[in-house]
């Protein structure tokens, strides 16, 4: 895959998850909400850094390590920052017995439109940074 194929094709996987997200708020499965619009934003960073970076996104989930990588963090403010850590969390809470029932505990119908409408937000924002890279 050329670098434009890459970036697409991370772009299309994050767009896919969040359509997933709102069926799965669509549905009240709350935890899936959560987890998908991790997912989002983690591929849509990995679009970015394609787009950025010469080499290839690295194989991990932490969403600050992704957007310190290629540089995406330093621009972000506070109140992104802050969404970023909070929805890094699901990918890790969602999968453990430990800590799912916890966390769905915490998510309801209007947690989980927070979660979809910022994400939504966050990826609109990445991709506006990743329009303005390629066309450099």
């Amino acid at each position: 895959m050329n670098k434009d194929e890459r970036i697409d094709y991370w772009l299309s996987v994050a767009n896919y998850d969040l359509d997933t997200a709102e069926a799965m708020y669509s549905t009240g499965r709350w935890l899936y909400v959560a987890f998908m619009c991790h997912q989002v934003i983690e591929k849509t960073l990995k679009a970015y850094w394609c787009a950025t970076q010469e080499e290839e996104p690295p194989y991990i989930h932490s969403h600050k390590r992704l957007a310190d990588g290629c540089g995406l963090y330093s621009q972000m403010d506070e109140r992104q920052k802050d969404f970023l850590n909070t929805v890094s969390t699901y990918n890790i809470e969602a999968r453990y017995p430990e800590t799912k029932d916890s966390l769905a505990r915490r998510l309801d119908k209007q947690a989980c439109r927070y979660i979809i409408d910022e994400t939504r937000t966050l990826q609109t924002w990445i991709k506006q940074h990743l329009s303005d890279a390629t066309r450099q």
